[in-house]
């Protein structure tokens, strides 16, 4: 396995996060979903000469991007959106894309379950038979209850995969299944086979090892089932504002280049702005977990 690290818990120049990540040994990164932001052409340059390759990115499933939406014009938006994700994972020679299908934040359903379902995979399937064409894998991500009231288990992603297609796949998050599975390390087990990607934050969506998530029996489960692909860095820390904060450098209080889109996403993720000294710390400590269980 190697490990990768997304880049979209803090708003800086990519140039930044990737000199980071070389520098602490990390292999590969999956980038933000915002296609608009990235020269994919100087990207690809930027992370050759580091020696970072793109494992692939996240669909930011904002405002009106929604797989589920009533409105036919909106949901014909959204497949264009993931669309286009796959187009500059492609063009990055990345290998998946990690698809939420409703809006984050969005807790009150549009319709029926039957019709959002048929909505969603009908959206799936246009989207799927474009990142096919792209030789891209897509993993249907499951979040948690509060983020989203469609997809929060790992079965439910499960069905909609293969209600997509053969190689549709499931990203599986261990801060989401900590909230929502029965039994994180079973719900690994009945992915097997469709298992395509792997986010890792703690328990707390701290940097793995700063919660109570067993890393060892994870990563175990993860070789178990046969998965060797990456495990993808992925924490949104919650900030504390009160004078029990442990972390006293932590808030960063006057962000530079961070756009309304991404302070509202990280909002949604319970957390906001991070100074670089915490946010080096967590990336630190992700890879200094991790790195031990998989060599």
């Amino acid at each position: 396995m190697n490990i990768s690290i997304h880049n979209w818990m803090r708003a800086e120049t990519i140039e930044d996060t990737v000199n980071r990540i070389a520098r602490m040994g990390y292999d590969s990164i999956e980038i933000q979903g915002s296609p608009e932001l990235y020269d994919t052409k100087k990207v690809k340059k930027l992370l050759d000469d580091a020696g970072i390759s793109c494992w692939g990115s996240v669909t930011l499933m904002l405002e009106q991007r929604n797989l589920l939406a009533k409105d036919k014009k909106q949901r014909a938006d959204s497949v264009q959106y993931v669309k286009d994700i796959v187009t500059m994972v492609k063009e990055l020679d990345g290998k998946m894309v990690s698809v939420v299908p409703g809006t984050v934040g969005k807790i009150i359903p549009d319709g029926r379950p039957e019709e959002e379902w048929q909505w969603a995979i009908e959206g799936m399937q246009e989207i799927y038979e474009y990142s096919e064409s792209c030789g891209i894998l897509l993993g249907i991500e499951p979040i948690n209850r509060f983020e989203t009231y469609f997809i929060n288990r790992g079965d439910q992603a499960l069905a909609l995969a293969e209600a997509t297609g053969e190689n549709c796949g499931v990203c599986l998050d261990a801060f989401h299944m900590n909230i929502e599975e029965a039994d994180p390390l079973e719900a690994i087990r009945r992915a097997k086979g469709r298992l395509v990607g792997f986010h890792v934050a703690d328990n707390n969506r701290m940097a793995p090892g700063m919660g109570t998530i067993d890393w060892p029996a994870i990563i175990s489960t993860l070789q178990e089932i046969g998965y060797d692909d990456v495990l993808s860095v992925e924490f949104a820390s919650p900030l504390d504002r009160t004078p029990a904060n442990p972390y006293p450098n932590s808030i960063d209080t006057d962000p530079k280049g961070m756009t309304e889109e991404q302070k509202k996403f990280l909002e949604d993720h319970g957390s906001s702005a991070v100074t670089e000294e915490f946010y080096a710390m967590l990336t630190q400590k992700s890879i200094d977990t991790l790195k031990p269980l998989i060599s």
